[in-house]
């Protein structure tokens, strides 16, 4: 009787336990939420007017409050410029095809980096760094066009560097900017480090930053190979 009694008390306590969790899974009674936050998250267009998404008032987080409700906000003390070396002008992207064109012919002319030459010898390290970690896909490690992507069969029209009428100026356009089948590389690298790179390349495989030949600046605009 007793072992019985111990069964029963057994039983009822898991039955008890599986009712207040079903019951805790119900819609009508939803679980606690400790970080409503996380768990509701709330995506906000730059600018856009912050609201507290839990009522319907003003949002009172004091970032906000001070940008009037903007969420766009400025960056934290101690923020990393992404033009730290000062090096780039966003005014002088081109907006259409003859200003890009117009660009890439005066880059021609640019024979020197801006950034320090105090440093070009940290600034050519960092540069192969990333030349070998960004462009060697395609361009090769020996700047010969035939990296592990053109080497599959995947890719092709790559040029080789020894072939290419080039300056510090114009491979660091093109990285900027892109050309033909090259799109460009903005996105991956800093304006200062896109000078490294075309540092790195004059002087692996263009023997130094050097002008082209004369009469080398007015090559035809219409080549069809992809190039830096």
């Amino acid at each position: 009787m007793l072992k019985m009694k111990k069964n029963i008390l057994k039983v009822t306590t898991v039955l008890g336990f599986a009712g207040l969790i079903l019951t805790s899974c119900g819609k009508g009674n939803p679980p606690m939420v400790y970080f409503p936050d996380m768990y509701f998250p709330v995506a906000y267009d730059p600018l856009q007017k912050a609201e507290d998404a839990y009522s319907k008032h003003d949002n009172e987080i004091p970032a906000f409050v001070k940008m009037n409700g903007a969420t766009g906000l400025t960056p934290v003390e101690g923020t990393v410029a992404q033009n730290k070396d000062g090096v780039f002008e966003e005014a002088l992207l081109p907006k259409n095809v003859d200003e890009y064109n117009a660009g890439y012919d005066a880059s021609k002319t640019v024979t020197a980096s801006p950034l320090d030459p105090a440093n070009s010898a940290k600034d050519l390290e960092r540069g192969k760094v990333l030349y070998e970690r960004t462009c060697a896909a395609c361009h090769g490690t020996g700047g010969d066009g035939q990296g592990p992507i053109v080497a599959s069969g995947a890719y092709s029209g790559v040029p080789n560097y020894a072939d290419r009428q080039i300056t510090v100026g114009s491979v660091h356009y093109v990285l900027t900017n892109g050309r033909n089948a090259m799109g460009s590389y903005a996105g991956q690298l800093n304006p200062g480090d896109r000078w490294r790179v075309s540092m790195y390349v004059m002087n692996a495989f263009k023997g130094g930053m050097t002008a082209p030949a004369a009469g080398d600046a007015a090559a035809p605009k219409t080549d069809s190979t992809a190039t830096k």
